[in-house]
């Protein structure tokens, strides 16, 4: 009775690790019938690099094309230290032969049909908005210049002839928070991206599949950013969608504005967070220096007010709102920002 008892037991194990060891051969070709796509990316700035770097830490097989004009490239030096083979901008449809993806993030090139043709699988895009809302090159810029409360990333299925209207693979949102700045919702939407990207990649066959339309009726535009954004209507523009005009060029232009002929940026600013008196309301682009706050209050449209605690006049260095009074304003004989005179900033 023992030993049939013993037996039994001794069969038992010899079938589990025969059922297992075919399960572990069954799931190696599984694997192996499941290759991830060799990639060619294609980016250029600070929005790009966590996408390339989240693809190679991921172990993908990726090489890049990008713009080697400029030695401050961060793709392009990434790339050389990881030593990932480098392609530089325009490339040939026999370049990308042995690749069959292209990734696409913040490139700034339109893509030609006969290279998204080269690719088996076709090139897939990063963007940073909830497409079809601020299709375009500035959209990061464009959602808080016009106080969206949230935004996103959309991967997308490069089109041809026209920039962000290719059917959609994935979508991610977050929130945007009324007080943030340009260069903290780049970073974090470009890290979101890198997350975004690597996940569809590794699910790339069912998300083609499911990809969906964009609306273009409900499609938005965020043309690149020009000087003329950058000029204050003192009668239009209230304090508040000035200062989120601000925050939206923060750390790439600054707005401007003219007085005595003289072009001015406003490097700082804010709206005014106290009530003043009915009987300090200014006209809009009307001024004066307040003393206790050490600033200029300037009066906007809708009878706001906004704050600035240094500027800079045409010609001269960067100046507190202090030494503004004390330079300029003691003998001026306006106390009035006028038609904004268009500055390179």
């Amino acid at each position: 009775m023992l030993l049939c008892g013993k037996s039994l037991v001794n069969n038992f194990f010899k079938y589990k690790r025969k059922v297992f060891s075919n399960i572990l051969v069954s799931s190696r070709r599984c694997k192996a019938t499941i290759q991830q796509p060799k990639i060619l990316f294609f980016g250029t700035d600070n929005f790009s690099l966590p996408s390339l770097k989240k693809l190679h830490l991921n172990n993908f097989d990726v090489s890049v094309v990008t713009s080697i004009k400029s030695p401050a490239n961060c793709v392009r030096s990434y790339a050389e230290q990881q030593k990932l083979a480098l392609y530089r901008w325009p490339i040939s449809e026999e370049q990308c032969a042995a690749y069959e993806l292209g990734v696409v993030v913040s490139f700034g090139h339109l893509i030609p049909l006969h290279i998204i043709n080269a690719f088996s699988r076709g090139i897939i895009n990063v963007h940073a908005s909830l497409l079809p809302r601020w299709r375009g090159a500035a959209p990061i810029m464009y959602a808080i210049m016009e106080g969206d409360t949230k935004t996103g990333i959309t991967i997308m299925k490069i089109a041809p002839h026209q920039f962000d209207i290719g059917p959609i693979l994935a979508q991610r949102e977050m929130p945007i928070r009324s007080d943030i700045y340009m260069p903290e919702l780049h970073s974090a939407l470009s890290h979101l991206g890198a997350d975004l990207l690597v996940d569809t990649v590794n699910n790339l066959d069912e998300r083609l599949l499911n990809a969906s339309a964009q609306n273009d009726a409900d499609a938005t535009y965020a043309p690149k950013i020009t000087s003329k954004i950058t000029e204050v209507r003192w009668s239009q523009q209230t304090s508040m969608e000035l200062f989120a005009r601000y925050r939206a060029l923060y750390g790439f232009k600054n707005l401007t504005t003219s007085f005595l002929g003289k072009a001015v940026q406003l490097l700082e600013l804010k709206p005014l967070e106290i009530q003043l008196p009915t009987s300090t309301l200014l006209a809009p682009g009307s001024f004066y220096f307040h003393r206790l706050r050490k600033s200029l209050m300037i009066g906007c449209a809708q009878k706001t007010q906004l704050e600035v605690l240094q500027l800079r006049v045409e010609g001269k260095k960067p100046m507190s709102a202090h030494d503004f009074n004390n330079g300029f304003l003691k003998r001026a004989q306006s106390l009035q920002f006028t038609q904004n005179k268009l500055v390179n900033c």
